[in-house]
């Protein structure tokens, strides 16, 4: 027996030169069009027996649009960046170089003071792990960062492999098995 988990990245609040870190914007109207023209693929994965989502904003508006009514999972939150809550990338760099490379650099360090990326990864992959063991669907809106953590997670990469996976608003990822052994599963292409 085993669970199938489709997570959906939220579309977006901004553009993203603008996405800031631990972002609680609500969707642009770019991301609402965004959602208006992927909703036919999307649509279909709220036939799961349990939706989530992120309690973000633009998650929360993104499950609504698209209909799946989901419930807030506070695990499935951002990660927690500290006093760099609401900077861009390119802001935090400016301010504080050497601590942006150090925390780019080792996944066990938090220079804002924030959560660690092994303490998210580990978050995220403690959700996985706690989800109903029988057979069934869930479907997930998060933030890309959720996603990206959820991989690395699942395919027990090194921590260092988060920096390396490109989440784009409105894609999505699913993970089939059970607590401690998932899979990637890839949908072909229909045509």
């Amino acid at each position: 027996m085993g669970i199938r988990v489709t997570l959906v990245a939220a579309a977006r609040s901004s553009s993203l030169l603008a996405e800031r870190f631990d972002d609680d914007r609500p969707l642009d109207e770019a991301g609402w069009y965004e959602v208006q023209l992927a909703a036919h693929t999307l649509v279909p994965l709220g036939a799961a027996e349990l939706r989530y989502c992120s309690p973000t904003p633009r998650s929360r508006a993104t499950g609504a649009a698209l209909g799946y009514a989901p419930l807030a999972q506070p695990a499935l939150r951002d990660c927690d960046m500290g006093r760099w809550r609401g900077l861009t990338l390119a802001e935090v760099a400016a301010l504080e170089p050497a601590a942006v490379d150090a925390w780019l650099a080792d996944p066990r360090i938090a220079p804002h003071g924030g959560e660690t990326l092994l303490a998210f990864i580990s978050r995220i992959g403690g959700w996985l792990d706690t989800r109903p063991a029988d057979d069934g669907a869930i479907v997930a809106v998060a933030e890309p960062a959720v996603v990206r953590a959820a991989l690395v997670y699942a395919l027990k990469a090194p921590p260092a492999t988060f920096w390396n996976v490109d989440v784009r608003p409105l894609s999505t990822v699913t993970l089939t098995g059970r607590p401690g052994l998932w899979h990637l599963h890839l949908q072909a292409a229909v045509g």
